[in-house]
């Protein structure tokens, strides 16, 4: 399978898990009279959204180069993963305000049986974080990464709801606002991961340097290539799932201007044979001569 299918495969389930766990948490927290599990259920319907932008995101920026893009659409998954970071902002501000409310106003205790309901709710939050999270790995898609992020802060959530629900059936009355306390702690969580995943997503449209594993996994295949004596700068693009490299060879200064061209189509070859994650290499040619 193919990384976009991947990518897609999973966002898919995220879509359909998202749209059921809104769909249960909105009726659970009605009827258990949780205002954490709405809140909750408010971020998952956000969820539902972002995942559809993930979507976009991976299919448009899989789009082969052309004339107007020569490296491709990568670019525009780090983007999505700007919007993603939005939508989870805007679920955590929604949150913390729906729970300064319902702080304020009289209500009564949850249901014990929501606790069940968000038991299986951290368990399936958990799961789905650690898979879309492998195939963000997998396929080195931000985007996908932020989807995961997504699952987690909707863990988290829930953990919190779990706590605040559990403090407020145990203590009784005067805690009823226990579990509100609890959405309004998690909308915190929420934020802060809203920054770990925009850092990345920023340092890839600036091009930062973040890539020395990739660059000495290069150099190490380069160096196996017959005629290469060493390499010298390597610079690193990420786009989309993949890596642009700028490449300098070493190589030596006395054969032909053929034998050099030859020699940095190989080793292009070669890097993009054993390290599928490349997309576009340029090698430089340098020449070497013995003293």
């Amino acid at each position: 399978m193919s990384q976009e299918n991947k990518a897609i495969k999973a966002t898919y389930f995220s879509i359909v898990g998202n749209t059921c766990l809104a769909i249960i948490k909105g009726f659970a927290g009605f009827f258990g009279n949780s205002y954490a599990l709405i809140a909750d259920a408010i971020e998952s319907t956000t969820d539902i959204f972002a995942s559809f932008l993930v979507l976009f995101g991976i299919r448009y920026s899989n789009k082969p180069a052309d004339k107007n893009h020569p490296y491709g659409h990568g670019r525009a998954e780090p983007l999505v993963t700007f919007l993603v970071v939005g939508f989870l902002i805007t679920s955590a501000t929604i949150i913390a305000y729906e729970s300064i409310i319902n702080i304020r106003t009289p209500h009564d205790l949850p249901k014990s049986w929501t606790l069940i309901v968000l038991g299986a709710i951290i368990i399936w939050k958990e799961y789905s974080f650690r898979l879309i999270m492998k195939r963000s790995i997998e396929t080195n898609s931000s985007s996908l990464k932020a989807d995961a992020w997504h699952h987690r802060s909707d863990a988290i959530t829930s953990i919190a709801a779990f706590i605040g629900i559990s403090i407020a059936l145990i203590l009784g009355k005067g805690y009823e606002a226990a579990d509100d306390w609890a959405a309004l702690l998690a909308s915190g969580f929420i934020l802060y991961n809203s920054y770990l995943i925009f850092r990345p997503a920023l340092g890839e449209i600036m091009d930062e340097h973040l890539n020395e594993d990739l660059i000495e996994e290069i150099r190490k295949v380069s160096y196996r290539v017959e005629g290469i004596i060493d390499t010298e700068k390597c610079f690193i693009r990420k786009a989309g799932m993949k890596y642009h490299v700028d490449l300098h060879a070493i190589v030596d200064g006395t054969i032909s201007v053929k034998d050099g061209h030859d020699l940095a189509h190989k080793l292009k070859d070669t890097l993009r044979d054993e390290i599928p994650e490349l997309g576009n290499v340029l090698i430089h040619v340098e020449p070497h001569y013995e003293d």
